[in-house]
């Protein structure tokens, strides 16, 4: 065993083994989910729970290759797989396939990919290298913040170009992560501000959120200290925030296609629409409600099994949960991922190179977002934007990808002893 291959004792065998119960109960979720008596058996590979069975033995296959690789390849082709994952993200554009809408997809032969899915740890490995470079000042340095900002927006208006809104919005959880590196936090309350006046904009005519902002403004001013400068600054957001809402609807109208605009309308309560837009995820609170606190059982699923609910083994993986193993099951299994976040977070702050912290905040950040968005839209708390539930939905691309993400963090992880020792040296 060579100084830069772990011992079995240095990694993280906790994590591993909720990434291995985790991908299980996926597979048996998915199986549920397309059960019929004529397939029983899951290794059917005509099957969706068949197919998946083989991304879980390839994905092994690469967990364990990355965890004897040296963990400096990570840092060393960092930019290399970033501007590989660009490269096959911009090769989509012109020979992509489209699937459900969404020309994101690349087919060779019987075997198709989502290069997007790839991006995000390369993403997540760019940046980690970038900000941990020396020298580099996040927090002080413009220049810093606004080449952080191009290593995310690159791959993202690409993704948004073919149409998948979804893995669009994921990239944007990397603000979490700059955060963490010396973001401002103002910034981030101009984002949740720019949020609500987005839901808003979409609910009331434009001049009532104008005039609403500018009495804001002005009762603000009556409350604190003025000064030249803080008048300015107040009225200047004021403007800003009326050019903006002014814009929504523009942006709503040509910007998003005509079935987001109908998602987001039924979710906003505009349009009820049972037997269209909002079909979905009527179906998806049926089946969850239906489970009632106990489940009806493995396999005895009927909402899922008689293909009440669209895409249930991948977006809407979650309704099988919450109608076979009812509000317990649902309860102890969100409490089973938020435990795998939180380890994953402390690991993170446990890390003592930069690099390996950045990119553990990333991972955390990524699989945070699409826990949530997943779960979310399949209660009607969120739009459904099309994005799977890590390590549970169906997608080969999905699971490897992820599978990938994590285990370059567990690879790192694994080499911190040998980082104390060198310290301590």
């Amino acid at each position: 065993m060579t100084a830069h291959q772990p011992k079995p004792s240095r990694i993280d065998w906790v994590t591993l083994l909720i990434y291995a119960i985790l991908v299980c109960f996926g597979l048996v979720c998915i199986y549920a989910s397309v059960f019929k008596e004529t397939h029983p058996h899951i290794w059917d590979t005509s099957q969706n729970y068949g197919k998946q069975l083989i991304w879980i033995g390839v994905s092994s296959i690469v967990g364990l290759m990355i965890l004897v690789i040296d963990e400096k390849f990570f840092f060393a082709f960092a930019y290399f797989i970033y501007g590989f994952s660009i490269i096959l993200l911009i090769a989509v554009l012109g020979f992509g396939t489209t699937v459900n809408g969404s020309s994101s997809w690349i087919e060779i032969g019987g075997f198709r990919m989502q290069p997007a899915e790839f991006a995000k740890f390369g993403t997540a490995l760019a940046l980690a290298k970038y900000l941990s470079g020396y020298n580099v000042n996040f927090e002080k340095n413009r220049k810093v913040q606004i080449i952080s900002a191009l290593l995310i927006f690159t791959p993202m208006l690409i993704i948004l170009l073919q149409n998948e809104t979804g893995s669009t919005l994921v990239f944007a959880s990397f603000i979490f992560v700059l955060f963490r590196e010396g973001l401002p936090g103002w910034i981030l309350l101009a984002g949740f501000i720019f949020i609500v006046l987005s839901i808003l904009a979409l609910l009331y005519p434009p001049v009532y959120l104008i005039i609403g902002v500018s009495i804001l403004a002005g009762i603000f001013l009556l409350l604190v200290r003025r000064t030249r400068s803080l008048v300015l600054i107040t009225i200047g957001a004021v403007v800003v925030a009326g050019l903006f809402v002014s814009s929504i609807d523009y942006a709503f109208q040509n910007v998003l296609q005509a079935h987001q605009r109908s998602r987001i309308n039924v979710l906003l309560g505009k349009n009820v629409d049972i037997k269209g837009a909002g079909y979905n995820v009527q179906q998806s609170k049926i089946a969850i409600g239906s489970g009632g606190l106990w489940g009806k059982g493995p396999l005895q699923g009927t909402q899922n099994k008689f293909r009440f609910v669209p895409e249930q083994s991948t977006d809407f993986i979650f309704c099988t949960i919450g109608e076979e193993y009812g509000f317990a099951g649902s309860v102890a299994f969100i409490g089973f991922y938020v435990f795998l976040l939180y380890r994953l977070l402390l690991m993170a702050e446990r890390q003592r190179q930069k690099f390996n912290r950045i990119y553990g905040y990333s991972v955390v950040c990524i699989l945070f977002f699409h826990f949530l968005i997943n779960v979310g839209m399949t209660l009607g708390l969120m739009p459904v934007i099309g994005i799977p539930l890590p390590f549970i939905s169906y997608g080969g691309s999905a699971l490897l990808s992820f599978t990938i993400l994590l285990f370059i963090f567990i690879r790192l992880d694994a080499n911190r002893v040998n980082e104390l020792r060198t310290a301590f040296d």
